[in-house]
């Protein structure tokens, strides 16, 4: 009797397992949603405008660092659901505290308290991984179908601080500060996803991440990394720049038309199952980079009134662009990496495309624009077209190189 109790309480958790990690995605995402996009905005309203590309260099410079330590936590000494629980409560606290910053206009306190936040939050992004990599038997077929509701909280973050009329406040930080310590109290009930070298001796190679670092000795794993790291440079320009580049085109309501993007997200997120078995790893992949190269063709000669319909149709690709390079990367580093590493190994790539790559896309985009644009004066569509096709080749340079160096023995 008590066997066949305990048989039917298992399965209804494994029916349950989908949904509830669908769940995490969501908050995960949505605290991340309700932020990070109008962040400019509001810094705008509080004469901190000058400060905006710091603050935006805050998430990959924390991306950066976050493996060396967070790695070694959960590959040696606590379970995941416990760090991320950790992790999310003490971000709510930091978030609390940016509003009493913006408001007495303190750029340096704004910096630093943004700074702490995504020294947090970064790395949670690596532990919904993990966990739901641990969790899902099958996470070709099912993790695509988790992950995607990530998307859908994003979405419905932009909508209800749209609605709810707090956009340029900073009542964004609060809401977010609130929804992380409901995420916090949630990671406890999630399926345990154990340190898996708990009790093993304690060594520098640990903290240095050294056995993550060890798969870039395996030639498609290092080809992965450098052009996962490249690919992320064209990322950065876009989620700096599309928000001016469209305004300048021409299209009122911006942020209404950059939603098409995560909503194409849903469409191809879904799909990646059904794709993934005829395409394999490879050639997924370099899809997803191609799209970039594509995307930003789009943009480039989208700039008249009669081409504006190529700048929406670059806009629907982002979903190819995202999901197929770095939701199936996430799939193939769990592949590749031992059960041993496979903390480190998350936040390795999450170190890689959030990290540097966004770091020089930021970096290396804002010297191009400065460059290009003279403050003051009218922006020019031929000058957009020159920002826009320099990603390009460089998008298409990448994928060029990934197709002919990338030799990864598909599992089937």
């Amino acid at each position: 009797m008590v066997s066949s109790a305990t048989h039917t309480n298992t399965a209804g958790q494994h029916r349950l397992l989908v949904p509830r990690l669908a769940l995490m995605m969501f908050l995960q995402f949505f605290i991340w949603g309700t932020w990070s996009v109008t962040l400019g905005l509001v810094m705008s309203q509080h004469n901190l405008s000058t400060l905006i590309g710091d603050a935006f260099s805050a998430g990959p410079i924390a991306s950066i660092l976050s493996p060396f330590v967070l790695g070694m936590v959960v590959d040696r000494f606590f379970p995941s659901q416990k760090v991320m629980a950790l992790l999310h409560l003490a971000g709510a606290a930091i978030l609390w505290l940016v509003p009493s910053a913006l408001i007495a206009e303190n750029g340096p306190l704004l910096i630093g308290l943004l700074f702490g936040y995504t020294l947090c939050y970064m790395p949670t992004l690596a532990l919904t991984n993990n966990i739901a990599f641990h969790s899902l038997s099958n996470s070709e077929k099912s993790f695509p179908l988790v992950r995607v509701f990530g998307t859908i909280g994003w979405i419905v973050a932009g909508v209800c601080i749209g609605v709810s009329g707090i956009a340029a406040s900073t009542a964004i930080f609060q809401l977010a500060a609130v929804c992380s310590v409901l995420l916090a109290a949630y990671s406890m009930t999630l399926p345990h996803t154990p340190a898996p070298a708990k009790g093993q001796p304690f060594a520098l190679r640990d903290l240095l991440c050294a056995d993550a670092f060890a798969l870039l000795k395996k030639s498609h794993f290092l080809i992965f990394a450098i052009c996962a790291t490249l690919i992320s440079v064209p990322l950065g320009t876009y989620y700096a720049f599309t928000a001016s580049f469209l305004s300048d085109a021409g299209i009122a309501d911006v942020s209404s038309a950059m939603s098409f993007g995560q909503m194409s997200e849903i469409f191809f997120m879904l799909i990646i199952p059904l794709l993934f078995r005829r395409l394999g790893v490879k050639y997924m992949l370099l899809i997803g980079m191609v799209a970039w190269f594509v995307r930003y063709v789009l943009f480039a000669y989208g700039v008249s009134e009669e081409t504006r319909w190529l700048l929406y149709a670059g806009i629907l690709l982002h979903g190819v662009c995202y999901d197929f390079f770095f939701v199936i990367g996430f799939i193939y580093t769990d592949r590749v990496a031992g059960s041993q590493v496979k903390g480190q190994a998350q936040s390795l790539i999450v170190m890689f495309t959030y990290g540097i790559g966004m770091l020089l896309g930021s970096q290396i985009s804002g010297a191009l624009y400065n460059r290009l644009f003279t403050p003051g004066v009218a922006h020019q569509p031929a000058d957009w077209t020159t920002f826009w096709l320099i990603p390009a080749v460089a998008a298409l340079v990448i994928a060029v190189i990934f197709l002919f160096s990338f030799r990864y023995k598909e599992e089937r």
